[in-house]
């Protein structure tokens, strides 16, 4: 069980970059796999990015590869979404789950058993 929240989403201007932070509670984050998902209002939850317990293995959505890179400090349990060359379609409200092992596939909600509340990312033009 962890609990998670997310932070560091705001307004920015296209081209620009912002850095959003998944803390963890309850549970060392170590012991999970972390995935970062994003929802814009009335669509579906899409993958972004996913990385294992070690940091070593990553995965990230096409849309975002090159432009976004995940990371963790599991000495701060904290897991971290570098988001670079911003874009108006990067809008939405960002989200971190957790799953400690499993077999689903990595860009998959339902493959997540812990989600946090969501921090709204808004790029301008």
């Amino acid at each position: 069980q962890v609990q998670l929240v997310e932070s560091g989403g705001r307004l920015v201007q296209a081209g620009g970059s912002l850095r959003l932070s998944c803390a963890a509670s309850g549970r060392t984050i170590s012991s999970y796999v972390v995935g970062w998902f994003r929802q814009a209002p009335g669509k579906e939850r899409d993958f972004v990015a996913r990385i294992t317990w070690s940091g070593t293995s990553k995965y990230y959505a096409d849309s975002v590869k090159g432009r976004f890179t995940i990371s963790r400090d599991n000495a701060k349990n904290t897991v971290y979404l570098q988001m670079n060359s911003l874009k108006p379609e990067d809008t939405a409200v960002y989200y971190c789950a957790a799953v400690r092992a499993f077999a689903g596939p990595p860009a998959v909600p339902g493959s997540y058993d812990y989600w946090g509340q969501g921090t709204q990312v808004t790029v301008s033009s």
